[in-house]
């Protein structure tokens, strides 16, 4: 049986970033540079755009990349956060309930889009438990 990787290791010239994948709440791309933000409110930036990021989870993580979804052009998002979507305000909340509590502004369009995907997902998690 294989041991799923629960790690992230990013390795620039100076620094390696190990981070627990179940703490990163959400990834905020800037150009060449994505932010990751933690759990624990911490921030840690890297040299990396939104979309080699994307393919590192992909390729890091294995069966726990499905745990993030790409929101838009300046999102990665832990979709175990996700809390509230309005689509109106064009705002997405991420929370653990209790020590945190982000807001994002997202584009209607791409929370449209996620506001679909999560309800498609609920609606098979709801006819696979009957």
């Amino acid at each position: 049986m294989a041991t799923l990787a629960k790690y992230l290791y990013i390795n620039t010239r100076d620094e390696l970033h190990r981070i627990d994948c179940t703490k990163i709440v959400y990834m905020e791309g800037d150009g060449n540079y994505t932010t990751i933000v933690l759990i624990n409110k911490m921030k840690v930036s890297v040299g990396m755009n939104l979309a080699k990021m994307q393919c590192l989870i992909t390729n890091s993580l294995q069966d726990l990349a499905y745990s993030f979804i790409r929101i838009g052009k300046r999102f990665i998002v832990n979709v175990n956060y996700i809390h509230h979507i309005n689509v109106l305000r064009q705002s997405l909340t991420v929370t653990d309930g209790i020590h945190f509590a982000f807001q994002l502004g997202i584009s209607r369009a791409a929370l449209k889009q996620l506001k679909t995907l999560m309800l498609e997902n609920a609606r098979m998690i709801q006819s696979n438990n009957q």
